[in-house]
């Protein structure tokens, strides 16, 4: 099958790769000359045969929105669009309208599977009408994991729905990764255990908490035994966010989910605001020590 993918970054590169070693003919367009087989989204157009597909894999937002819109210009009667992206479930009923005034059809997709996707395949949930996604059926079978289509794959339901999965998901991901966090550092604060690496590996095997996630960290720890080469500061990319705001319209209560966001969100602060409050509260109503800020800040001065 023929696609045209737009956006050829850590993921839609190895999308491509994969692709192409399965034998489908994909046609890639990104602003860097470099990864690109076209000079621009109207050439990818040109050098694609009618009925065109066109996967879209760009930053979520404004950058998504611009290239559907594009894209809506240039396709005709009869093409199809997939947004691959992690764009937000909202924006899909947007898109598919936009462009089904123009007779082109809309599929959202959200992918899983990070830079380990080219090998190992991706999870996908896609959101939209059944005949559309038939129709691709070709392009999901070859990035998804090998085995049997439902352990992977999800037509997940209507526009917006694949998105939406792949939200949910990615907030889970937070409360995960945040109890493996939690976890590790207290393994490291035990003076009992002098191997925390080792601990770990030894969960990966026959135990009720192993998993991918629980693998990649033993190979971080594996290259940096105690993590001294990063920092703690971590972004979150949006979904995180979006999934505890469904939870409040829902009302879905989702604690895990919300506290590893807000975990994230404390990761930045160098001295947090909040926690200064609490110092000063506690010296002003039972006379508690606090630390003084300056120059020997975090050196055991208290007063």
């Amino acid at each position: 099958m023929q696609l045209g993918l737009v956006g050829l970054g850590k993921m839609g590169f190895n999308m491509r790769e994969r692709l192409r070693s399965a034998g489908h003919d994909v046609v890639g367009y990104d602003r860097n000359p470099d990864v690109s087989d076209s000079s621009s989204l109207a050439d990818l157009v040109a050098k694609l045969e009618a009925p065109r597909t066109v996967w879209v894999m760009v930053p979520a937002g404004e950058a998504t929105r611009a290239t559907v819109a594009e894209l809506g210009d240039l396709l005709s009667e009869g093409d199809l669009v997939i947004d691959g992206g992690n764009s937000r479930y909202t924006d899909d009923k947007v898109n598919a309208e936009l462009l089904s005034g123009k007779g082109v059809g809309y599929l959202d997709c959200g992918v899983s599977g990070g830079v380990w996707g080219k090998d190992n395949g991706y999870g996908l949930m896609v959101g939209g009408d059944a005949e559309l996604v038939e129709r691709a059926l070709p392009i999901f079978d070859a990035l998804r994991p090998e085995g049997p289509r439902e352990e992977g794959f999800a037509h997940a339901g209507k526009v917006g729905a694949g998105h939406y999965a792949k939200m949910v998901h990615n907030g889970i991901e937070y409360g995960l990764m945040q109890a493996y966090a939690e976890g590790y550092e207290l393994l490291a604060a035990a003076d009992e255990v002098t191997d925390v690496t080792a601990v770990l590996k030894a969960w990966t095997r026959g135990t009720v908490v192993r998993s991918w996630l629980l693998d990649l960290l033993v190979r971080a720890l594996e290259d940096d035994p105690k993590l001294d080469e990063i920092t703690g500061y971590v972004e979150d990319s949006g979904e995180g966010r979006w999934t505890v705001e469904e939870a409040i319209n829902h009302s879905v209560p989702a604690p895990v989910i919300s506290a590893a966001l807000f975990a994230r969100f404390a990761s930045r602060q160098d001295d947090s605001p909040a926690m200064k409050a609490v110092a000063a509260l506690r010296n002003q109503f039972g006379g508690h020590a606090v630390h003084k800020a300056g120059p020997t800040s975090g050196t055991g001065d208290v007063s």
